[in-house]
């Protein structure tokens, strides 16, 4: 497939993505998006130990993350590990199907998408400017 010429005003899409995704067919399709967006490699895991030791082999630039996987119904706990890391923290976005059950506090972390989503939505989301979380709208800025 050919993919269209890259414009200045197209968004860059990070080169690396790790998609924590228990549903083997949802995460092939976020796959198959992210690879035809220009993503250099996306690393899928299906439970939260295998997250866990993704995240320690290499740190990716954004995790999109499903907080409700068959193994924890805790997804937000390794987007709070994650956050944790420092102002190169990996973007976070997060996909549910009950966006109400995330924490006000974690939603901060990252954008929510409401599973069934549109794969193009996903990427819009990866690659529009960070948000601003609570502690970096705390902080105030030097000078």
């Amino acid at each position: 497939m050919n993919k269209p010429p890259r414009t200045r005003s197209s968004p860059r899409v990070p080169d690396h993505v790790l998609v924590v995704e228990d549903d083997a067919i949802l995460s092939l399709a976020i796959e198959a998006q992210l690879l035809d967006a220009g993503a250099r490699q996306v690393e899928i895991c299906h439970t939260t130990d295998a997250a866990l030791e993704a995240l320690r082999r290499a740190r990716p630039d954004v995790i999109v993350l499903d907080v409700q996987l068959a193994d924890r119904d805790d997804g937000w706990a390794i987007a709070e590990l994650v956050s944790s890391i420092g102002p190169q923290a990996p973007r976070i976005v997060f996909s549910t199907g009950a966006p109400d059950r995330i924490p006000p506090r974690v939603a901060e972390l990252g954008a929510i998408l409401e599973k069934p989503y549109d794969p193009r939505d996903l990427v819009q989301a990866i690659c529009a400017p960070p948000r601003r979380g609570l502690l970096a709208r705390l902080r105030k800025p030097a000078g």
